[in-house]
Formats: structure tokens, C-alpha cells, sequence
């Protein structure tokens, strides 16, 4: 049996996500007590023999002490042979201030109390945050569309094999901010900026008119020789450590030339070493899965 967690902020997208698993075969159930997640694994057990995957949301509606007590509920679950990811949904406290004020929704913590809107979108993030220091997957969905999550849903959690550790490969530009689902973070802004020839501001890290302008300065090959090393280091003791997702991401002024430039190298480095390989420009719009090598060559 395959139990999928949806939790995160409200107007971050758990509708969305719960609703998009019930379209790829899920029994799915919103707002469910933390402390029901046992007796409902003991019920379907017990039901049709369909019902072997089930997507539940678990939110801020739940009583703080069960929130409290999630971690240790998620073992006992766990304890049971029962395959879990916990998948947190997030976004910039602006982006959902201005969710809210577009749908003239009322968040759930402002129904039984005076704070304002910002101030329970605030306290919601510090109910919930017993939850996001154990999600196996946080996605950032600031930026993305309705049709995007359902993609992420659809790829990263539907067809994820918790045999493995996803890595995933993101360039980013500085100025729109650092991404929240990110787990490690590079500054690439010390490298020279292609930006300031405006006969190559045009282009971004995938053409060949920038790789050639970066790849004149060793400062550059120094940098990604650097993180790739620290990968090598490090990637075993995360996989060690049953980490299903790991986000690495790499940041620029602007997200179009430098990080892209490098992310793009280290995830074809690591396509070739390990199946898995997740690659995602946010300011290009731009996200893939990369084949396995064998599957390169075929």
C-alpha cells in the first residue's frame, strides 16, 4: 500500500495536487485528521483490493496538538510496512497574499480568530513546520501554473520509486528570489556576466555563443569542477540516509546565462552517473528528465 501525504500552506496548491492524484487512480481525501491516519490505513486494508493507493491532505485546519504529533503518527504508520511520502506545498507569503486577494477567499486560521491575513498566513507556516522539517518533497509553487503542479504531481510523486534518490538540477535568477523547495544553494553571481555584451544578452546557458564566452574564463570551469566534487562527496551519504528528493539549486542575477550555463553541465554529468536526473530552468520556463546513459546511447 502507497500512502501520499499533501500538506503545505494554504492557496499553495493542495487542491490541486490531492485532486490531480485522484485523476491518476488515487482514493483521495481532503482535510483528514492527523490522527485518523492509522485507523482509515487499518479500514482500507481491510477494503477493496484497489484501494492500494491513497492520497490524503493534512493542513493547518488539523488540532495543533496533532500537528505536534505528526512525526511520530508518520512512524507509527511507517512502522506498518506502509510505503508514505510527505509532500509539502509552499509559496512566497506575497504570492499568497495575492492569491487571496484575488479569490476574496477567507484563510482557514482568520475564521476563528482576529488576525489579519498576513499575520495567519505567518502563523499557519509555524503550525505546519513539524510537518515541512520531514517532507520528503517541498514544492515551491510561487511560480508555477495549475497545469504545472498537476505535471510536477504527476512526475515527481505518481511515478516517483522511493528505491531511489530524484535529483534535481534548478537554475534561478536572484532578483525574482531563491527558491523555497530548494535543499542546497550556489551563487554563481561572482562569474563574468555575458549580460553586459549586448551582442550576447539575447541568448541564455544553452547556446553556444555563451557556453564559448564562459567557457574563456577558468574561474568558471573552477566553480563547477567545485560543486560537482562536493556532489560526488556528499551524494552517497544523502542516498544513505533514504532521502528521496534532493534539489540543487544554482543562482544568477538574472536565472538566463551563468546558472543555466552550469546547471545544464552537472546534470548531464550526473545523468551519466545515476538514473533519476531531474533538470528545471525557472526563468526559462524549461524542465526535463534526463535519460540514463544507456538510454543516451540507445
Amino acid at each position: 500500500m502507497q500512502l501520499v501525504i499533501i500538506s503545505g500552506r494554504s492557496g499553495s496548491g493542495k487542491s490541486i495536487a490531492l485532486q490531480a492524484l485522484e485523476d491518476l487512480g488515487y482514493y483521495a481525501i481532503d482535510n483528514l485528521p492527523a490522527s485518523l491516519m492509522a485507523p482509515l490505513i487499518d479500514e482500507l486494508r481491510e477494503g477493496p483490493p484497489s484501494r492500494t493507493h491513497i492520497a490524503v491532505s493534512i493542513d493547518a485546519r488539523n488540532l495543533p496538538d496533532a500537528l505536534r504529533r505528526f512525526p511520530v503518527l508518520l512512524e507509527e504508520i511507517r512502522a506498518r510496512g506502509i510505503q508514505c511520502q510527505v509532500v509539502y506545498l509552499t509559496a512566497d507569503s506575497r504570492i499568497l497574499l495575492e492569491r487571496y486577494s484575488a479569490t476574496r477567499r477567507r484563510h482557514p486560521l482568520t475564521r476563528t480568530s482576529e488576525m489579519t491575513l498576513a499575520e495567519a498566513i505567518e502563523q499557519e507556516q509555524a503550525y505546519l513546520s513539524s510537518i515541512r522539517d520531514i517532507a520528503d518533497l517541498v514544492i515551491d509553487t510561487s511560480n508555477l501554473s495549475v497545469h504545472e503542479l498537476r505535471g510536477r504531481i504527476a512526475e515527481q510523486v505518481a511515478r516517483h520509486s522511493g528505491r531511489h534518490l530524484t535529483l534535481t538540477f534548478e537554475s534561478f535568477g536572484y532578483k525574482r528570489g531563491v527558491p523555497l523547495d530548494a535543499d542546497m544553494v550556489f551563487d554563481a553571481r561572482c562569474l563574468p556576466n555575458p549580460y553586459w555584451d549586448p551582442q550576447l544578452r539575447g541568448f541564455d546557458g544553452r547556446d553556444s555563443q555563451i557556453v564559448t564566452f564562459l567557457e574563456a574564463y577558468p574561474d568558471v570551469h573552477a566553480m563547477a569542477d567545485d560543486i560537482r566534487q562536493w556532489l560526488e562527496r556528499w551524494l552517497p551519504a544523502y542516498v544513505a540516509s533514504n532521502r528521496s528528493y534532493l534539489t540543487v539549486a544554482i543562482g544568477c542575477t538574472g536565472g538566463q546565462h551563468r546558472s543555466v550555463y552550469l546547471i545544464e553541465g552537472l546534470a548531464r554529468y550526473f545523468a551519466t552517473q545515476m538514473s533519476g536526473v531531474r533538470l528545471r530552468h525557472r526563468e526559462l520556463g524549461v524542465q526535463a528528465a534526463l535519460p540514463e546513459d544507456g538510454d543516451a546511447a540507445s
